[in-house]
């Protein structure tokens, strides 16, 4: 017989582990027809009887139509027809789990309640009465630990057995008497190409006014007016809107179930409430979060990292390069392959991978940082601050991400609930400085170091660059939310808080090595090919009246191509053709902009290798500022092209991925055009027409960040129905 599964729960309730415990290697990952949400189903292992197929929904709280998860889920459960959803259900959580258990079992699909993590009932003090809970809710409860592989085997017979019933038992009333008369007033009025099965749930959703639900099916006219007047009449009796009333309705149903079946310990702070009231606290959360990633940053880019990049840098890469050229000189290679492969190859390549080490040991405390609990409570704390700016704590999520690589922060934009949040999110996430750009940080940090006496840039430069990202964020976030596109209140933040554990070696090893094997396959593919075309576009030219190799790289075809643009770059303080010229590489890869500069500085004889590149850019820039003005530029403008790629992909708009390019481009050039302008005025008192445009653009950007919200009246959002 063939079964279908639908495997169901609240994000971190163990879902993940359940569903690769039951399907072992039988998977099939995709996405979702239509959207991007990853799509995972499997065949159950070790069972000969039936052939039963196991659908993994997407993490949800609940089936009311916030995010493109919640969506998927629901269109599945009520389209697919599915013969049996497993509700996995935290048992060390159940009422904030029992919400989606109350929608699941409305919408005519048997239900088969898996209470996971059953092993820490005992360890938590708690008692629950599973057979009354069972009898209540109407649905089998079988007690599991997806983490231990306990209780698996009754799982699957339970839901087996449930199928091939194929009956369901829909529960006693859950909400007020007056409610409960609406919807059996509604349920009769409904089509008949509605299934008997599921009109319950479709009365509860027409009465709530459920958008979607309201586009899919047709009520007549008299219908529609008997509807429109029972929500009225019990909006008005109970004084709120009719989503409000159906969410306290289902909560206090849970409440009495909860109140009968399960028996809780004495309240007492756990340790992970003690550290939430210093680490989560309204006024010390955020200080406490600068002063550790400034930590993070310092070793990572100051003094472990430096001394391991040192050292790779001046004695691994340089003994490559004196070994590869001695094998090449050996076999009597010639002088333009032995420049191509040395200079172009392995000096523009290691000019990047110099910095992996720096790179290895941020993503080691970042691993370690969400591992163990605490990121995810400063996107808790972000919240308050975010929400302030238009912007709910879910976007700081992306934000987090985005500090390892741009590709993934863009996708986790999909969890946030209104589109014009979303897209704003999705444009933004990439002005935090990731793995990739850490390498052109930590090199312009060493350009300025050596143009100030006596301040040692690399120590600040890189926290500095972080927080310069998550302003630039709220900056845009304010600008954009006072526009009719962008305007709309943000959804509330809701995430689950886990408590904090110690964090595993394997766990952290395996991101670190995930997020650096990433960078490193991108130097072993994109930049080899970026620095072969450098190299090529930087000795070759015109010269003499012919083509050719160039004596003088200001001849070269790069020097060309870099002059043409140059001017357009010159009052933001780098209208040079090689920093020009860096920069244009970078849309390609972050990265490359390094192992640019790292091929040219050595082409044109600044350095005596290609990685010690520092002192052979600094000439480039006149000052300090400059250098500022480069760096910033190259932090906020365009990512790499996997992340331009990924962010037409999660827009799926032609107009708003050209609005989300253009804005970031013209962002950063309006940024550092300011930085450098009015910098350079306070501190060499350079003056001219420039810096009355700077003038200009900072005055346009104080007006829009301070001027009244235009679109502050018109801001009619439903909130998400689950906070918990």
């Amino acid at each position: 017989m063939n079964i279908k599964f639908a495997l169901a729960g609240n994000p971190n309730c163990g879902k993940t582990t359940m569903f690769n415990a039951l399907t072992g290697a039988n998977q099939y990952v995709g996405n979702w027809p239509g959207v991007t949400v990853e799509k995972k189903e499997g065949k159950v292992k070790g069972n000969k009887e039936d052939n039963i197929t196991v659908v993994d929904l997407p993490g949800i709280y609940s089936l009311s139509p916030y995010t493109l998860e919640e969506v998927v889920s629901r269109d599945f459960l009520l389209n697919e027809d599915p013969d049996v959803i497993i509700d996995l259900v935290d048992a060390t959580n159940i009422e904030r789990n029992l919400y989606l258990t109350t929608q699941l079992i409305e919408t005519g699909v048997p239900v088969v309640v898996a209470l996971n993590m059953a092993d820490l009932i005992e360890k938590r003090g708690l008692k629950i009465d599973t057979k009354r809970l069972s009898m209540v809710l109407g649905c089998p409860i079988i007690e599991t630990s997806a983490l231990k592989g306990t209780g698996l085997k009754e799982l699957i017979a339970e839901a087996v057995k449930v199928a091939k019933q194929g009956e369901h038992q829909l529960p006693g009333a859950i909400f007020s008497e007056k409610l409960e008369e609406a919807i059996d007033t509604v349920v009769p009025a409904l089509s008949e190409t509605i299934a008997t099965n599921k009109k319950r749930w479709y009365a509860v959703k027409v009465l709530e006014n459920d958008e979607k639900v309201m586009n899919h099916i047709v009520l007549d006219a008299q219908t529609k007016t008997t509807i429109d007047a029972l929500r009225k009449d019990l909006e008005t009796e109970l004084d709120d809107d009719m989503e409000s009333i159906v969410t306290d309705g289902r909560y206090t149903y849970i409440q009495k179930i909860i109140s009968t079946t399960v028996e809780k310990p004495k309240e007492k702070l756990t340790i992970s409430d003690k550290i939430d009231k210093i680490v989560t606290n309204r006024f010390l959360g955020i200080p406490i979060f600068l002063l550790i990633m400034y930590i993070v940053y310092y070793i990572s880019v100051t003094t472990v990292g430096t001394f391991v990049t040192d050292w790779t840098n001046d004695v691994f890469v340089v003994a490559i390069q004196d070994a590869v050229s001695g094998f090449l000189s050996s076999v009597g290679a010639s002088g333009l392959l032995s420049a191509v492969i040395v200079d172009g190859i392995i000096g523009g390549v290691g000019a990047v991978i110099g910095f992996a080490p720096q790179m290895a040991i941020l993503f080691l405390f970042l691993s370690i940082l969400e591992d163990c609990g605490y990121m995810v409570r400063i996107a808790f704390v972000m919240d308050r601050v975010f929400r302030y700016f238009g912007l709910s704590g879910k976007s700081f999520i992306p934000l987090l991400i985005g500090s390892g690589c741009g590709v993934p922060a863009i996708m986790a934009s999909k969890t946030i609930e209104q589109d014009n949040d979303r897209r704003l999110t999705i444009m933004t996430a990439t002005f935090i400085p990731c793995g990739a750009k850490l390498p052109v940080i930590a090199l312009l940090g060493g350009v300025m170091a050596g143009k100030v006496a006596g301040w040692e840039a690399g120590g600040m430069i890189a926290p500095a660059m972080y927080f310069l990202g998550i302003v630039a964020v709220l900056v845009s976030a304010i600008i954009l939310k006072k526009t009719k596109p962008f305007s709309g209140k943000p959804a509330p933040f809701v995430m689950e808080l886990p408590e904090y554990h110690i964090p595993s070696v394997k766990t952290v090893l395996l991101h670190v090595w995930e997020r650096l094997k990433a960078f490193l396959i991108k130097a072993g593919t994109i930049l080899v090919v970026a620095c072969i075309v450098i190299w090529f576009l930087s000795t070759f030219g015109f010269e003499g009246g012919s083509f050719g190799m160039v004596e003088d790289t200001a001849n070269s075809l790069i020097a060309v191509i870099g002059n043409v643009i140059a001017p357009i770059f010159a009052p933001l303080g780098f209208g040079n053709w090689q920093s020009v010229a860096s920069s244009l590489t970078g849309f390609s890869a972050k990265e490359a902009i390094v192992s640019t500069m790292g091929v040219l500085a050595n082409v044109s004889g600044d350095t005596e290798d290609a990685v010690n590149v520092a002192a052979g850019v600094a000439q480039w820039f006149p000052t300090a500022m400059a250098a500022l003005s480069f760096l910033i530029f190259n932090l906020l403008d365009s990512p790499c092209l996997a992340a331009i790629s990924t962010m037409a992909n999660e827009l799926n708009d032609r107009k708003w991925f050209w609005f989300a390019i253009i804005f970031q481009n013209v962002f950063a050039y309006a940024v550092s055009l300011m930085v450098y302008q009015i910098g350079s005025l306070v501190l060499y008192g350079t003056f001219g027409f420039w810096t009355v445009v700077a003038f200009v653009v900072l005055a346009f950007m104080l007006y829009m960040l301070f001027r009244p919200d235009p679109y502050k009246d018109q801001k009619v959002y439903s909130t998400r129905s689950v906070e918990a």
